[in-house]
């Protein structure tokens, strides 16, 4: 077995549910140690012994709210220190909002673009400055098939991270940076039932499993790929969406579960 300090090291956000914590399950899996970052202690606590048993990785936890500026400032000063490199980030922590953009609260509206856009915007910044210095890294960004299609600020927020992945890998994979954005569609994890959405406006055949959503962009991000579609489907819906007026690809309208459906998580 490698030994621990010889391992690449891969800081995943939103770690302890859905895809950042099959992120870091499957980069452990790969041999990489890991900084686990998200709200809950317990549950990071939980999910870094679970990966110290499993795969004799080293994982370190970071409690930090990625909405928060003392909470990124956190992030961001692990990812500088030049002394515990980070070859790998992964910027995964999100939220969504089940309402129309007017309906929402504009604070919830502030929290949901600082962490979908500033924060991912920070962290990027940060982790660039040693992997340029050191000629590698990998920075993997989870946006959503929803930044093709007009779903109202997430997928504004998810245009972005298109966006700046695209460029981010154009500009820095000469320099030895893979940058990737990783557009999934509905995907098993919690980030629905947290947001309380009813999943059954959508048919089965839309829904993708998280090890397979993981799977294909860690490969796509290897083979440096600036952007990752999961699945044949996802693929032809993101090109056919290209093409079509915006009024046909808006999407149903999201609906409330039912009460005592789903439940609240901490990430």
């Amino acid at each position: 077995m490698t030994p621990n300090t010889a391992r690449p090291t891969a800081l995943v956000t939103g770690a302890t549910a859905g895809l950042g914590a099959e992120f870091a399950r499957q980069l452990a899996e790969k041999g990489n140690n890991l900084v686990l970052v998200a709200r809950d202690t317990a549950r990071l606590q939980a999910t870094a012994d679970e990966l110290r048993r499993r795969y004799g990785t080293t994982a370190e936890v970071l409690t930090a709210d990625l909405t928060d500026d003392g909470g990124v400032a956190a992030v961001v000063g692990r990812l500088s220190d030049p002394s515990r490199p980070v070859d790998v980030l992964v910027n995964n922590a999100g939220i969504g909002l089940l309402h129309n953009f007017d309906e929402n609260p504009i604070e919830d509206e502030r929290k949901h673009l600082k962490l979908h856009v500033q924060t991912a915007m920070e962290l990027s910044h940060a982790a660039l400055q040693g992997m340029l210095a050191r000629g590698s890294g990998r920075i993997i960004n989870v946006a959503s098939v929803a930044a093709f299609l007009p779903r109202g600020s997430y997928s504004a927020a998810k245009a972005w991270q298109l966006s700046f992945s695209r460029w981010a890998n154009l500009a820095y994979s000469p320099r030895g940076v893979k940058v990737t954005a990783v557009c999934p569609g509905f995907v098993h994890t919690e980030f629905h039932d947290r947001m309380g959405m009813d999943k059954s406006v959508s048919p089965g055949w839309t829904w993708l499993r998280p090890g397979r959503v993981v799977r294909e962009a860690l490969a796509d991000n290897e083979r440096g790929k600036a952007v990752s579609i999961p699945t044949k489907r996802y693929k032809v819906l993101a090109a056919v969406v290209r093409v079509v007026p915006d009024r046909f690809t808006a999407g149903p309208p999201r609906r409330p579960q039912e009460p005592g459906v789903g439940s609240a998580a901490s990430g």
